[in-house]
């Protein structure tokens, strides 16, 4: 989210707590990758929908999110119901998208190629809010898509058709990010969790119908930890936002690809190979120069 949505929450800046924070965040969002690959493929039983296990994400995450509200109490304020269901609806179809990728693919590719969706926002803040983009943003955004071109192994022997599932995830991300820029300041930060949660949920839900089937006892259980994990990385991410400028924690959100990879060691064998460490590299490179000019900017 952008870096004004965080700072609303005014904590006191402790910038190695915030440091610590975002790295526990990346971590829990790896790990939600990791559950949604073995959910996708037949790890644990036969292979569920990508709509089925997106699902079970903005279930167990509005669970966890509203037993917090019934113990917490917190305060609400005025709901901006369109920006919310532009903003979940982008969400939900990248979050689809980025489960469907990684039953194909490996989980560090797919993490490299969704680090192209500030680029997106950036192209997309042209047109739709106005900005102007200035020669390093853009050289920025040329190296991370050469980036992704290099993941996508473009020649007919290597070519992976489902590397676009994960780059249709990160530019429907980036239109994500736009809304919530608009949404910046607007809203409490746990009224927007909350909300985004139960317009998931209804999306969900709505989407899943066609595609339900009942899950095994392991699949239930990866379903509630897949939920739980992004409820705890969204909290943890937010926090760790509010504590420290975000030019300063970005960096550390990159982690995600190192524990992408490693979790795809672990769980499934795959160690990457040299196209995927170099294509990853180029995209980090790039989105490292767009955060720092970012910083510049604010």
């Amino acid at each position: 989210m952008s870096h004004q949505v965080w700072m609303e929450l005014s904590k006191p800046q402790n910038p190695a707590l915030a440091a610590l924070l975002i790295l526990l965040a990346t971590a829990f969002i790896a790990a939600t990758t990791l559950l949604a690959k073995a959910l996708g493929t037949d790890t644990l039983g036969p292979p569920l929908s990508p709509f089925q296990i997106s699902h079970g994400r903005f279930l167990f995450a509005f669970l966890g999110l509203a037993s917090v509200a019934a113990v917490v109490r917190p305060r609400f304020g005025r709901v901006h119901l369109g920006l919310h269901i532009g903003r979940t609806s982008f969400g939900w179809a990248g979050v689809t998208l980025m489960f469907a990728s990684v039953a194909y693919i490996p989980m560090a590719d797919a993490t490299a190629i969704s680090f192209l969706n500030p680029v997106f926002a950036m192209m997309l803040a042209i047109p739709l809010l106005g900005e102007r983009v200035g020669p390093w943003r853009w050289g920025a955004a040329a190296i991370a898509l050469l980036g992704a071109l290099v993941l996508l192994r473009p020649t007919p022997a290597t070519f992976q058709p489902a590397a676009l599932l994960a780059f249709g995830a990160a530019l429907v991300m980036g239109v994500e990010l736009i809304f919530i820029k608009k949404l910046a300041g607007r809203e409490r930060l746990f009224q927007v969790l909350l909300t985004n949660n139960i317009l998931g949920l209804l999306i969900a839900s709505c989407a899943v119908v066609t595609v339900w089937q009942m899950p095994t006892f392991e699949q239930w259980l990866a379903l509630a930890a897949l939920g739980l994990l992004m409820a705890c990385a969204q909290t943890a991410f937010i926090n760790g936002m509010a504590r420290a400028d975000a030019s300063f924690v970005a960096p550390f959100s990159y982690a995600t690809l190192i524990f992408a990879a490693l979790y795809d060691l672990l769980g499934f064998g795959l160690v990457p190979d040299a196209i995927s460490i170099i294509g990853a590299a180029i995209i980090l490179t790039g989105a490292a120069v767009l955060a720092w000019r970012e910083g510049l900017r604010r």
